[in-house]
């Protein structure tokens, strides 16, 4: 334990932001770190509980209490690798996990968390300023390949656990830039990609080999991969959308999140208009826009939105308006259902609740409006409430309710797996191993959507359990 009186000594402190006005011109990130005096306060605070419920809060079973001492300490470099034991990415889950690990902390029961979430990025950060982060080469190759299709941060993970085994990893990509959804699906100003280029840097002088724009199942056969490989994982995501089954949904200015997302994010990236937007250019700009869904990927449209120029963005939920505090007697240690304002919503948002999209209203072929009705829930059923149609002025209406499971059309229809009764790849959490012989599965393409740091998880438990299919035995963590 670092300082035995430091939850009693010092307050919460936890990152500041740029003012909404400044932010809001530009796509970069916002939040500043805070100085390391600070920073070994807020360290200090962890209590160092006899049982650290934080462990079980965090995915990846990170040795939070462990490295927060070694940060009060100033010892920063064996806090990188203690970190490093658990998580491949921290710089990842450092800027867009939502911290289960916070609502978990002990501390948390009577008091404000300690800023878990800061100090774990604050140790990556550092670790990559003083040059301490390197490629792990290992000491000899097995003379055994695995092919990852995905690189998400499930695939990479796993790609980066087996390279360091000794196997030859190939990651397969169908976009034109690796990374999944933290490429193309959260915004620069939460996550900048130069991040994940400086970690793909980092593993192909591990070994790893990408190939992007190579979709499995269409551009290269999955039979292909079956014979020239000796192990394959599955490590695509769930990116079906969960779709707006109401009249006038099918019309141009009815789109998906992650289409609206990728195409900013490829123009932060420098793209033309052509190769951002294939499907034609797709901006809020001067727009009234809505987002229906009240998630992360919501919030990220609002963010989006507000940065290009929209008149207007109101966000629409279905389900009731959480409560501003959550009963911690009643929650704690785990996730809460309370009110969250993310940056985004601190930018300019109109925000509702238990509200239904019944009809888009269109004229000439062109949305101007969303036709909504209120709804109460009821022993969990929700009823329209009568009276309460409405109807909001729209340009442009963004579909963020979340995702149903993996495509199946291609990849999944030629592998052959066999899927769960939610539609995900079937395999278990200990061998990870799908329906067919030396195929694996891992992250949301397995469990469903989910989070990055689930992902991480997963994708760093599958290496291990493929790297003790091919040799009989591993040395990888779980």
């Amino acid at each position: 334990m670092g300082k035995e009186t430091g939850f009693l000594e010092f307050e919460r402190e936890d990152r500041a932001s740029a003012d909404p006005a400044e932010r809001l011109a530009h796509y970069n990130e916002f939040v500043h770190a805070l100085p390391e005096g600070k920073l070994r306060n807020q360290a200090a605070r962890c209590m160092n509980c006899g049982i650290p419920y934080c462990h079980t809060g965090c995915p990846v079973n990170n040795l939070i209490p462990d490295w927060n001492h070694l940060v009060y300490e100033a010892d920063w470099k064996r806090a990188l690798d203690m970190l490093h034991s658990t998580n491949n990415f921290p710089e990842f889950t450092g800027r867009v996990c939502p911290a289960p690990c916070e609502a978990a902390c002990t501390l948390n029961i009577t008091d404000q968390p300690v800023t878990i979430k800061s100090i774990e990025c604050a140790i990556v950060d550092r670790g990559w300023k003083e040059g301490w982060i390197k490629p792990q080469v290992p000491a000899r190759p097995t003379g055994k390949s695995v092919a990852v299709i995905g690189s998400g941060p499930a695939g990479l993970a796993c790609a980066q656990q087996l390279a360091r085994a000794g196997h030859a990893v190939t990651v397969f990509e169908k976009a034109d830039r690796i990374g999944g959804l933290l490429r193309y699906g959260i915004p620069d100003f939460k996550m900048e990609k130069h991040l994940i280029n400086r970690r793909a840097v980092q593993m192909e002088a591990e070994g790893v080999q990408f190939r992007t724009s190579s979709e499995i199942g269409v551009e290269v056969s999955f039979s292909a991969l079956r014979e020239n490989f000796d192990t394959v994982v599955l490590a695509g995501g769930a990116e079906e959308a969960r779709k707006l089954d109401i009249p006038g949904a099918e019309l141009p200015g009815v789109r998906l999140a992650m289409e609206f997302l990728t195409q900013q994010n490829k123009r932060n990236a420098g793209d033309d208009e052509v190769r951002a937007a294939p499907r034609g250019t797709l901006t809020a700009t001067g727009k009234h826009v809505i987002v229906i869904g009240g998630g992360d990927t919501g919030s990220d449209c609002v963010g989006t939105s507000n940065r290009q120029g929209a008149k207007s963005v109101t966000q629409l939920e279905i389900m009731p308006r959480p409560p501003e505090k959550e009963d911690k007697a009643l929650t704690w240690p785990d996730w809460p259902l309370k009110l969250r304002t993310s940056s985004s919503h601190e930018e300019g948002v109109e925000r509702d609740w238990s509200v239904l999209a019944r009809r888009v209203v269109a004229e000439g072929g062109d949305v101007v409006g969303l036709e909504c009705v209120r709804v109460e829930w009821r022993d969990g059923r929700m009823q329209e409430i009568e009276g309460s149609t409405f109807t909001l002025p729209a340009d442009l209406i963004l579909l963020a309710m979340g995702f149903t499971g993996p495509k199946r059309r291609g990849l999944l229809d030629r592998a052959g797996v066999a899927l769960d009764d939610r539609g995900n790849v079937a395999a278990d959490t200990r061998t990870y191993a799908t329906s067919e012989p030396g195929v694996f599965s891992c992250g949301d393409m397995r469990r469903g959507q989910s989070l990055v740091v689930w992902a991480i998880r997963e994708g760093r438990q599958c290496a291990r359990a493929v790297d003790e299919a091919l040799m009989g035995a591993s040395d990888l963590p779980r």
